[in-house]
């Protein structure tokens, strides 16, 4: 049985827009929120700080919690290759400190092909995981129903 993995995301807000990974792999492109696994000693706002350097290539101010989520992979579309991955996932709201070197990253994800801002308007034509995200926006305000969303993807 594999551990239960932590991670921290940002939801990042700007013009109204966010901030996303651009992912692609043999189902083709999806975006997924900045962030990552948390590593043994650090607290969540270390990994989050860590984990936005290594993939957008900035540093960013962590506000507020926005809400906890769980992925547990054999509930879902991807359970051939996510069968034993159970991840719990805080995502803050937060900003970046500047936009210079944006885009750059020191270490991507494995599936990783850029960063993109996606405008909260035109959402409803991307392919944004977990997708529940796009009704918690209105306008450019989110407004999740909970902070606990529960095993959703």
């Amino acid at each position: 049985m594999s551990p239960i993995r932590t991670a921290a995301r940002a939801l990042i807000i700007e013009n109204e827009s966010i901030l996303t990974i651009k992912m692609e792999d043999s189902s083709g492109v999806f975006y997924i929120l900045p962030g990552g696994g948390q590593n043994h000693g650090e607290t969540l706002e270390e990994t989050l700080a860590r984990e936005t350097l290594e993939e957008i290539g900035v540093e960013i101010s962590i506000g507020a919690l926005a809400y906890v989520r769980e992925y547990i992979g054999k509930n879902h579309a991807f359970r051939k290759s996510h069968k034993s991955f159970h991840q719990l996932e805080c995502v803050f709201l937060c900003s970046l400190r500047s936009h210079e070197g944006l885009g750059g990253g020191s270490e991507h994800d494995k599936k990783q092909v850029g960063i993109e801002w996606l405008s909260i308007n035109e959402l409803s034509d991307k392919r944004l995981l977990p997708s529940v995200l796009k009704s918690f926006f209105q306008g450019s305000n989110f407004n999740p129903t909970t902070h606990y969303l529960g095993d959703i993807n």
